[in-house]
């Protein structure tokens, strides 16, 4: 069924925010949250629910995109360790759940049925039969219910995606990704564990499957090498891309920093981006490069932005982020047997 929105969150009523988990992720979305109030969009982060809520001021961690210079403000702001504070607060319109992963999907059923929208952290989960449950379940509610997969709505990717769809360029030939960097310093037991956290596949490869998914649809089959550490993963389509490949890395070392880059070949110009540079993205044309200016905005605020306007706008059907992420826990899932297998694995 379609998203119709119920509740009094239109542009005359602030939307009212709580946040679950407040670890690198949830300090993240309170971040974004709190730029955009200051940027015009109404809405607050009415209460955080942490079980270490006492150290809320602490270790403001940055990660491979962090922002920690912009300090999160905490007065006024309701605190709790329990969840359930969160799920069952009245006042309460949205919730973002930046838990664990092998907690998002009973929390945001839970949010759901509470009558709350609800922004859920990737990877939903590291099953694809656990994502199909959240799925099936949010399409009984009335309420948004939306994975949180920032490259959708980062700037540069945003125009990426358009100039695909497009076709300025003539047709997508080649598209190929990294993204590489040392395993995660936040919640290190939870990161050390890949039959929690899903690995570099489920927690870092994700982003560039999911903007595969997004820009060119279900691949037939995939081919993938590697281990939970360090992969590459050839999508297999039946026409055209003729060529696309993602590797993903967790197993550099901490000084080597951070590399996030993509190379999309069309027939008349190749899009470039590369995240380490000043010009992010520049359009190659035969002997021409040109810098692509892009907002300074990351996908963070992206997607915590966009999913405001759906709730402001009472948006009647966003249902395509949660059925692609059903979609992309099955690629990811055919990725990790194929490893296992050392073969192609097709994708129904």
């Amino acid at each position: 069924m379609g998203v119709r929105m119920n509740r009094p969150t239109g542009a005359t009523n602030s939307i009212q925010i709580g946040i679950i988990g407040f670890g690198f992720m949830g300090r993240t979305h309170a971040r974004a949250y709190q730029s955009a109030h200051r940027d015009g969009h109404r809405c607050k982060v009415l209460a955080i629910a942490d079980r270490n809520i006492q150290s809320i001021n602490d270790g403001q961690t940055s990660g491979n995109i962090g922002d920690p210079e912009n300090e999160i403000d905490t007065a006024g702001i309701e605190l709790y360790e329990d969840a359930d504070a969160i799920i069952n607060h009245p006042a309460l319109d949205l919730v973002s759940i930046c838990t664990h992963t092998d907690t998002h999907v009973e929390l945001a059923i839970a949010a759901l049925k509470a009558g709350k929208h609800v922004l859920i952290e990737k990877p939903i989960a590291t099953h694809p039969e656990e994502v199909q449950r959240l799925a099936s379940a949010a399409a009984l509610f009335e309420h948004l219910c939306i994975p949180a997969m920032c490259m959708r709505h980062w700037p540069a990717w945003v125009q990426i995606r358009e100039l695909i769809r497009s076709h300025r360029y003539g047709s997508v030939r080649s598209a190929v990704f990294h993204r590489l960097g040392s395993r995660p310093k936040w919640s290190a037991d939870f990161y050390a564990d890949d039959s929690r956290s899903g690995g570099v596949l489920y927690d870092l490869h994700i982003h560039d499957t999911d903007f595969i998914v997004h820009c060119f649809g279900k691949p037939a089959a995939v081919t993938t090498s590697g281990d939970g550490l360090h992969l590459t993963t050839l999508y297999h389509y039946p026409a055209a891309p003729i060529h696309v490949t993602a590797q993903a890395a967790w197993d550099h070392q901490p000084a080597a920093g951070f590399q996030m880059r993509c190379a999309v070949v069309c027939d008349q110009a190749t899009i470039d981006f590369d995240f380490n540079r000043d010009d992010q993205l520049i359009i190659h044309e035969g002997d021409q490069s040109t810098p692509i200016q892009t907002s300074p905005l990351t996908g963070y605020d992206g997607e915590i932005r966009w999913m405001l306007d759906q709730i402001a706008n009472q948006a009647e059907d966003c249902t395509a982020p949660i059925l692609d992420a059903v979609i992309v826990a099955k690629v990811l899932d055919a990725e990790q047997r194929s490893m296992i297998q050392r073969a192609s694995v097709s994708i129904r």
